[in-house]
C-alpha cells in the first residue's frame, strides 16, 4: 500500500508540475505565460510544392477571422478584369500570445509557373493576391498597362478601430528560410503576416505581346 501511495503522489507532481514562485527568474515566469497563452503558428515545410508547375495557390490562417484570396484573369486579346473587396465589421477577436508565420524545408525548390501564397497566423488578418494578363493581339495596340490598371479594382479590405482585443506582450514573427523556393522560376506572390489586424496585398497586371506568325 505504501508503495502505491508513493508512485500516486510522484504521478500527481508530475501532472500537476512545479509552482512559479516570486523568487523565480523573468525568463521562467515568460515561458509558463507562453504555455498558458493563445499560441497561433503556420508552416509550410518539408517538400511542399516542390518541383509545382502550372498555378497553384495556397491560403493557410491559422487563429479566427482571417479573410484570404487568390485571383487571376487572363484574357486572349482585349481587355481583363478583376474586381475584388474584402471587410469585416464588427467582430472581436483575442491577439495571440505568440504568432508565427514559417515557410522552411524544401518548400516550392525547383517549382516554375504562378505561385500565390497567403499565410497568417492571429486573428482579423486581410490577405490578398491578384494577377491579371492579357495577350495582347498582333498589331494591336488598345491593351496597355493603362487600361489593365483601369480594369483591375482589388482592396485587401478593411479594419474598423476596435475590431481586435490587442495585448502589448507577445511575439510575432515571419520568416522565409533560405533552404525554401530555391530554383523557382516564374511568378511568386507571398503574402505573410502574423499578429492582428494586417492587411497586405500583391497586385501584378501583365501585357504579353504575341508573338508574330
Amino acid at each position: 500500500m505504501s508503495t502505491l501511495r508513493t508512485f500516486l503522489a510522484a504521478l500527481l507532481i508530475t501532472a500537476v508540475g512545479a509552482p512559479v514562485h516570486a523568487g523565480d527568474s523573468a525568463a521562467n515566469k515568460n515561458v509558463y505565460t507562453t504555455m498558458l497563452g493563445y499560441l497561433a503558428s503556420s508552416s509550410i515545410d518539408g517538400n511542399a510544392m516542390r518541383g509545382t508547375s502550372g498555378a497553384s495557390a495556397v491560403n493557410m490562417a491559422a487563429g479566427d477571422l482571417n479573410q484570404q484570396a487568390n485571383l487571376r484573369a487572363f484574357a486572349g486579346g482585349g481587355a481583363v478584369s478583376v474586381q475584388s473587396q474584402q471587410w469585416q465589421q464588427d467582430n472581436l477577436a483575442d491577439s495571440p500570445t505568440v504568432a508565427s508565420a514559417r515557410i522552411g524545408g524544401s518548400a516550392y525548390v525547383d517549382g516554375r509557373g504562378v505561385a500565390s501564397i497567403n499565410q497568417a497566423s492571429g486573428s482579423s488578418n486581410t490577405q490578398l493576391n491578384v494577377l491579371a494578363a492579357a495577350l495582347a493581339t498582333q498589331g494591336i495596340r488598345e491593351t496597355t498597362d493603362g487600361s489593365l490598371s483601369a480594369a483591375v479594382s482589388a482592396s485587401a479590405g478593411g479594419h474598423p478601430p476596435g475590431s481586435t482585443t490587442a495585448s502589448g506582450n507577445g511575439t510575432r514573427s515571419v520568416a522565409v528560410e533560405s533552404s525554401a523556393m530555391q530554383g523557382f522560376q516564374g511568378v511568386m506572390q507571398l503574402n505573410q503576416a502574423a499578429g492582428s489586424a494586417n492587411v497586405t496585398s500583391n497586385q501584378l497586371l501583365l501585357v504579353i505581346p504575341s508573338s508574330p506568325r
